[in-house]
């Protein structure tokens, strides 16, 4: 797909980044890949929380900057949220076995995609999040037609 659709929204608090990840949740994709794109402490793992949260996932939502990759089983599907800020080389993912996880039903939440180049997946969804004075902006830009289809809920 040539043509990207963005859609941006404002965000004032965590408890808005949490929602507009519940949001997103209910219209991700099932299995795919999310980029997730934004300064430290921009909110990255928040709208993760809301949206691992929103589909039913009970337990605590944490942050997998030292772990590299925390998995959520969510029963028909799996979703794997990476944090690449302390990776070291791109093939470091192929020793955690990342193509293990690129099934049908496994969706990869990915912060700092760009440190996984030429080994992380194509993103379907970028969600771009900026500092807005104190608030914040998310710009959800679709790249694939699952992409589409999450981002045309947002318009």
């Amino acid at each position: 797909m040539s043509e990207s659709t963005t859609v941006s929204i404002a965000v004032t608090d965590d408890a808005a980044m949490r929602a507009l990840g519940a949001q997103l949740g209910r219209h991700c994709p099932i299995g795919g890949c999310v980029y997730l794109v934004g300064e430290l402490g921009a909110g990255k793992t928040t709208l993760v929380r809301g949206l691992i949260q929103s589909l039913g996932y009970n337990g605590a939502v944490k942050s997998p900057t030292f772990t590299i990759m925390e998995p959520y089983d969510l029963g028909d599907r799996e979703i794997y949220h990476l944090d690449l800020y302390r990776l070291a080389d791109p093939e470091e993912l192929e020793y955690l076995g990342i193509r293990d996880y690129l099934g049908d039903t496994a969706l990869l939440l990915v912060e700092w995609p760009n440190l996984g180049a030429g080994v992380v997946p194509d993103p379907d969804l970028r969600v771009e999040i900026a500092y807005d004075g104190a608030a914040r902006r998310v710009d959800l830009v679709a790249v694939t037609e699952a992409g589409h289809a999450a981002v045309r809920q947002f318009s």
